[in-house]
């Protein structure tokens, strides 16, 4: 392979690119991204950005002088508009063709939208920056959706003054990821804050004037975050003759096509650890899949399954929220250690017989640290609750 491209240039591209170099490849690398700026940092965007606490230059992952030594061929500020497998060539917006022998597709997520005019959605630096000076004392935020993006903004936003309400269509916020139990105690948290929290709540459209209700109810703001979900970045590939399902579909390898990988928010690729297809958007999933990508793809005749415990944090208002694992679909839930009341404390989460997932709140890292490795070996769930791991393994 004398050509390889990377397309998308948030935490997976650069680390596919770095680890390609890493390896010692030494042909041209592409790097191919839909925003101008260079590759930079996205979850403290609903963080320290929007709370003001960083600076954007603070973003960047790497540093002008890093980036040129990898000796990228970067094409920024310009999409990915087609794919033709059989020739083995990218199309960019910009008409330009990019041939290729490798290809690792790092395309992202981008984010679901309401019907009508004025709302904003967190997904860019520009989008950030935006909001972050719409908002203060006297001024109100309606957020569209109380997942970990939508709960992280509007904790950023009490912290600057800003009246909050908080809208979510199920009873429970964030039921669906981390259980009833826990997501009921998160939502304390904003009531506690003083966030006009509203669940089992529909919203059919946003507004110049605010949000407008299922029930025809207006939710009245200056501001409207929403904050529903996101939707894999995979229409330019859909004539491509690719599989994609929620995602661009790929194996234990992270290969979607001889040739052809994919890695970060975009993949949805079948994880041998616990036995299923999954898709992460999380941050360091993201950078980890871009090096496994970029390894597999050099080392066709000695490839590794990619088979992590993912990992994501959540810092809202003095909560540092961290888990381990696959928590979806778990089958049930058992308080390790702490209180939930206290809203300190350590959770495991069982799948089958098997400890699949454990979170945190409020606690130290060296609590929830050394589960990671039992989830990694498939701790049967007795054990885990019973305490019974192996010496090594004990927090």
């Amino acid at each position: 392979m004398r050509r390889i491209v990377v397309v998308g240039a948030s935490a997976a591209g650069l680390a596919a690119a770095e680890t390609l170099r890493r390896e010692g490849y030494d042909g041209t690398v592409t790097l191919v991204g839909d925003e101008p700026r260079p590759p930079y940092d996205r979850p403290p965007l609903s963080k320290q950005i929007l709370a003001g606490q960083w600076q954007p230059g603070r973003l960047d992952l790497r540093s002008p002088a890093d980036l040129d030594a990898l000796g990228l061929d970067l094409h920024l500020g310009t999409a990915a508009s087609g794919l033709d497998l059989a020739d083995r060539i990218v199309h960019l917006a910009d008409g330009t063709p990019v041939p290729y022998d490798g290809l690792i597709v790092a395309t992202g997520v981008g984010p679901r939208r309401l019907p009508g005019e004025g709302g904003r959605v967190l997904r860019t630096l520009d989008e950030a920056l935006t909001l972050r000076d719409r908002l203060g004392p006297e001024r109100r935020l309606a957020v569209v959706g109380a997942g970990f993006l939508g709960a992280e903004a509007a904790a950023a936003a009490r912290g600057l003054g800003t009246e909050v309400t908080l809208i979510e269509p199920a009873p429970v916020p964030l039921a669906h990821a981390v259980g009833e139990d826990v997501g009921r105690v998160l939502s304390q948290a904003h009531l506690d804050h003083g966030v006009d929290l509203r669940t089992g709540v529909g919203v059919t459209e946003v507004t110049h004037g605010g949000v407008r209700l299922a029930d025809g109810g207006l939710v009245v703001a200056d501001e409207a975050l929403v904050a529903i979900g996101c939707r894999p970045n995979t229409a330019w590939l859909e004539d491509s003759g690719l599989t994609l399902d929620d995602g661009l579909m790929c194996d234990e390898y992270c290969a979607a096509a001889p040739g052809v990988y994919g890695a970060g928010d975009v993949a949805r690729w079948h994880n041998p650890l616990f036995g299923t297809t999954m898709r992460i958007e999380h941050r360091t999933n993201a950078a980890e899949q871009g090096m496994a990508a970029a390894r597999n793809l050099l080392r066709q005749d000695a490839r590794e399954p990619f088979a992590p415990v993912p990992y994501f944090w959540s810092d809202q208002y003095d909560m540092k929220i961290q888990a381990y694992g696959y928590l979806r679909g778990h089958d049930g839930t058992a308080v390790i250690a702490g209180n939930l009341h206290e809203r300190r404390f350590l959770v495991a989460y069982r799948t089958g017989d098997r400890l699949t997932g454990m979170l945190s709140v409020g606690m130290p890292p060296k609590a929830i640290r050394p589960w990671r490795q039992a989830i990694a070996v498939r701790t049967k769930w007795q054990d885990a609750v019973r305490g019974t791991l192996p010496t090594a393994l004990r927090p």
